[in-house]
């Protein structure tokens, strides 16, 4: 993420304005504020910003850095969105309609009482807490995360950190979720190999990859995956085409 300052001469008093630029890789927030406000006088006539000026940056890093607000009811703080996405994570949450289907399918897979884990996929973890996927309330679910602002969610929260595939809890056993799901974060050789040492750590078989089309046959290599014909959706417009990938027989392999 990039902030750049620009003072504006013409603008009377203190007013901030955003624009935000989007990319599949960063944000951009340029922040113009008149040049008195942005800068404070120093004796050694080097610019320093104002008292001002590092307000309003604070204040946007605490609302870019929040969790989910405690204040807000149970099904609020797992809507999609709850959790901002934080682009120096690489964090492009699912569409609502993706992060149903997404949800509807690894119920429909882990079974009555089964097991799903949600590997750097917060978002299908989230819609399935809220209750509204028919089978959501008969299954378990725990996201993995590198992000400790999902530390909000309790014991469901398990740190991940994909450069560590295999650190996790002594409480996560091998072999014991139904289905796992992951999306790894970033579109590298090297990232899927070591979250694929993690799915195959926790997965009795089932297997759910969201990932760029051109990982396809990396995909098979390391997991003998399949790419669906389903194509998954993000709130924001991704550059690299997006797909899903399974081992088993998907419904997403022909809707």
């Amino acid at each position: 993420m990039h902030i750049i300052l620009l003072p504006f001469l013409s603008l009377s008093g203190f007013q901030l304005q955003q624009k935000l630029v989007s990319s599949a890789a960063a944000e951009t927030r340029l922040f113009l504020v008149p040049l008195s406000a942005a800068m404070s006088d120093s004796d050694d006539d080097v610019p320093t910003l104002s008292a001002h000026t590092l307000a309003a940056l604070q204040e946007f890093y605490s609302e870019t850095r929040g969790g989910p607000d405690p204040s807000t009811s149970p099904s609020d703080q797992f809507t999609v969105g709850a959790v901002e996405e934080d682009w120096r994570m690489s964090q492009f949450w699912y569409s609502d309609e993706t992060a149903t289907q997404l949800a509807e399918e690894v119920v429909r897979e882990a079974g009555e009482g089964g097991r799903i884990a949600c590997v750097s996929a917060p978002s299908v973890y989230q819609k399935l807490k809220q209750n509204v996927v028919g089978g959501s309330d008969r299954v378990s679910a725990v996201v993995l995360e590198y992000d400790r602002r999902f530390a909000a969610y309790g014991d469901d929260f398990i740190f991940y950190d994909y450069n560590e595939p295999l650190s996790l809890p002594a409480g996560v056993a091998p072999q014991s979720f139904d289905v796992v799901l992951a999306d790894p974060p970033y579109l590298s050789e090297e990232c899927l190999s070591k979250v694929a040492q993690t799915i195959k750590h926790l997965s009795k078989g089932k297997v759910l990859l969201c990932t760029g089309a051109i990982m396809e046959k990396l995909a098979k290599e390391l997991l003998d995956l399949k790419m669906c014909s389903f194509l998954p959706k993000h709130n924001r417009n991704l550059s690299n085409e997006f797909r899903c990938f399974v081992n088993y027989p998907s419904r997403l392999l022909s809707c």
